[in-house]
């Protein structure tokens, strides 16, 4: 039963990557690598297609062997984090604007200080 929830969990996150890949705030890597990690559970021949992908493959191995996000991804991330920060200044009221602003700066700290590969 728990190879199944993972093969769904890991087709729903390819799913998304894809979508991510055509949205601009939507993101595409994150979403591969945890399709990696379901398939490493439930499908290890899907695994080794997402590894061996060329766009996809070294971000999902850097992550794995040093927890590395690129450079190049770092700024997409944060771009994207403020972004969504002057969207929500924009269209939201106080104090609902606070809370993307909040998860921009926990999420874009913790980003900022993975190691870059």
């Amino acid at each position: 039963m728990r190879r199944h929830l993972y093969f769904i969990a890991g087709w729903a996150s390819l799913g998304l990557g894809a979508i991510g890949a055509f949205l601009p705030l939507l993101p595409t890597v994150p979403f591969m690598i945890l399709a990696a990690f379901c398939f490493a559970r439930s499908s290890p021949k899907l695994e080794a297609r997402l590894l061996d992908h060329r766009h996809f493959g070294p971000h999902i191995r850097r992550w794995r062997e040093r927890g590395a996000i690129s450079r190049k991804g770092k700024k997409a991330a944060l771009a994207a984090f403020a972004f969504s920060v002057a969207l929500a200044l924009i269209f939201s009221p106080f104090p609902w604007f606070l809370i993307p602003i909040t998860a921009a700066l926990i999420g874009g700290t913790w980003i900022w200080t993975r190691p870059e590969g």
